[in-house]
């Protein structure tokens, strides 16, 4: 049984070690690209725009949940059931995308430069919010 802040961490790190790889890939991505990437840049702010809301959400109900556990609990209970099969959907998907041949790196880049820099700041977001509620540093 764990205390129930390392559930935070636990989380953030469920999140944010795939965002950094992410991150990384569509990084690689652009760096890659030639020609004019405006277009490219336009694609990956909505792709930003609207993982944010929908992570800040899901989030937002996780750690909810995390602070409605008892003080020791389990490390499964970071995330309800559907949690971790969003999850592992998820990784399939990202699994699967690598090995499709032929996947313009324009998709690469536009697709992983979004998904990936939110993951990483909803891993944030548990730490804050860790800090926040659990150790009381915000008032």
């Amino acid at each position: 049984m764990l205390n129930r802040k390392y559930l935070y961490i636990v989380a953030a790190l469920i999140w944010g070690i795939p965002g950094a790889k992410i991150t990384q890939q569509g990084i690689n991505a652009y760096s890659i690209l030639e020609g004019d990437k405006n277009c490219l840049i336009f694609g990956t702010l909505m792709v930003l725009f609207s993982f944010f809301f929908m992570f800040r959400r899901i989030v937002n109900r996780y750690c909810v949940r995390i602070l409605s556990l008892p003080f020791k609990t389990w490390l499964w209970h970071v995330f309800p059931l559907k949690g971790w099969l969003m999850l592992l959907f998820m990784m399939s998907l990202g699994i699967v995308l690598k090995h499709i041949p032929n996947i313009p790196i324009e998709f690469i880049a536009l697709f992983y430069s979004g998904l990936g820099p939110m993951l990483l700041i909803s891993a944030v977001r548990y730490i804050i919010y860790m800090l926040c509620k659990e150790m009381e540093f915000c008032h």
